[in-house]
């Protein structure tokens, strides 16, 4: 994907949050696409989802790390993969089927194939009684185990003395895959956009991340940008760690950073904040979602959740937020079959996307400014300043702007610090800083 150059005195925000109408079918279409692969932290997979998401973003680099590589204090794992799993009863049919719903099968359940008393099997067997009629997600990475999972009225039905079951799955030597994405800016300094590409098929978590981080990497390599962007598709907790372990370099240029997850049912949004809690991203999130007028909660840091937490563990304490609508754990359907592609909406996918949009456009323009002309108040009249500039500004509000501008800007306090001293949406006090540098009554300084 080609590099566009970038000139941040003329950044337009417009530039950073204009979306297509229509833009959630295509985000939700996506998400279809690779709802029915099983995913797991290595694999098949997770081959597959870089597959198509490579399609949407050529630039996409796939990197393989094998089986044993040291990753910081871990290890990377024997990779997974599964051809069929099912559990039979003693007429020879499927009860429990992975075919029928790759969530049956836990993931990383190690090979097996046998004959097993009821009792024996329901060793294995996981559901939920309290959501009775729901698949639940469950996991052994770490752990040679297998087991089943399925909704609590069908493992009430298994009657049976004895079951057949058989996984054909695959525990070997092999790798971890992740993807990468690079899209070089004005400056070597990075803003950093993960998502985790781990789970099978659950709509919203995770795949409404990768929709919103595919459809937004598609749209910053076409807009002027500051900073250099890189996008990371990792598996959770051991890809972000094997990613830190072989990328000290890169994380040296991270000024700001974004976990997108959780961003597709109907939920407030919810922004988690980095490990140092007032770092720039940590304001421009709550700037852009105070400004926004819709119900939200900002959240301080907590060393559990998704991937920011190895980004902002203390050795690298890196500044990346997470943002999400309704946080794991807190929403009925969460790591269950009630998370699919119903769940997820459209409409609900493209405000995440314009927001996280208008959010990075926060981040792209938030530049330092010198009041070249400092002593007393520059007459602005004869300068053209008062009329009404390209966004259709009252009066009133459009000099107040330019007011703040030029008393703050003193070349220590950003554009940033002035939205939030002023009260004043962002969008508003860049175009005024604009306004002003272009008369020559602001110099941009250098980073």
């Amino acid at each position: 994907m080609p590099a566009l150059s970038a000139n941040s005195a003329s950044v337009a925000l417009s530039g950073f949050v204009d979306a297509p109408v229509g833009q959630g079918k295509a985000l939700h279409e996506l998400v279809r696409r690779l709802f029915p692969i099983c995913r797991s932290i290595t694999g098949d997979g997770v081959r597959q989802t870089l597959a198509i998401l490579g399609e949407y973003l050529p630039g996409l680099q796939v990197h393989e790390v094998p089986t044993g590589t040291p990753a910081l204090d871990w290890t990377v794992p024997r990779e997974w993969n599964v051809r069929d799993a099912w559990v039979k009863n003693q007429r020879g049919e499927r009860v429990i089927d992975f075919q029928a719903h790759n969530l049956h099968l836990m993931s990383y359940s190690v090979p097996v194939h046998g004959w097993f008393t009821r009792t024996e099997l329901d060793e294995h067997l996981h559901s939920l009684p309290a959501q009775p009629g729901l698949i639940p997600y469950r996991t052994s990475y770490y752990a040679d185990a297998w087991g089943f999972c399925l909704p609590h009225t069908q493992r009430l039905a298994l009657t049976d003395d004895i079951y057949e079951v058989c996984i054909d799955s695959t525990l070997a030597p092999g790798a971890l895959t992740y993807g990468e994405l690079l899209l070089p800016g004005a400056s070597a300094d990075e803003v950093l956009i993960s998502s985790h590409i781990c789970h099978p098929s659950l709509a919203n978590d995770n795949l409404s991340g990768l929709a919103v981080a595919a459809f937004l990497a598609q749209h910053l390599a076409q807009a002027p940008r500051q900073y250099s962007y890189r996008f990371v598709f990792v598996p959770g907790t051991i890809g972000s760690i094997t990613w830190l372990s072989r990328n000290f370099d890169a994380v040296g240029r991270v000024r700001h950073g974004l976990v997108l997850t959780l961003l597709g049912e109907a939920g407030q949004f919810t922004y988690k904040q980095s490990r140092r809690g007032t770092a720039v991203i940590d304001r421009a999130a709550a700037l852009v979602l105070n400004r926004a007028g819709m119900p939200h909660a900002v959240r301080a840091f907590s060393p559990y959740g998704y991937d920011e937490r190895q980004y902002c563990s203390p050795g690298f304490d890196l500044p990346v937020g997470c943002l999400s609508r309704t946080p794991f754990g807190e929403f009925p359907e969460y790591h269950t079959s009630a998370d699919n592609l119903d769940f997820v909406r459209p409409a609900t996918l493209q405000a995440s996307l314009h927001l996280v949009q208008e959010l990075l456009a926060v981040l792209d323009a938030n530049r330092r400014y010198r009041n070249r002309s400092p002593y007393g108040e520059p007459q602005l009249g004869r300068r053209g300043l008062y009329k009404n500039v390209g966004g259709g500004l009252d009066g009133a509000a459009w000099q107040m702007a330019l007011l703040w501008v030029l008393n703050l800007s003193d070349g220590h306090h950003s554009l940033l610090d002035i939205a939030e001293r002023a009260e004043l949406p962002f969008a508003q006090v860049h175009q005024a800083a604009t306004a002003l540098a272009a008369t020559d009554l602001l110099e941009l300084l250098p980073d």
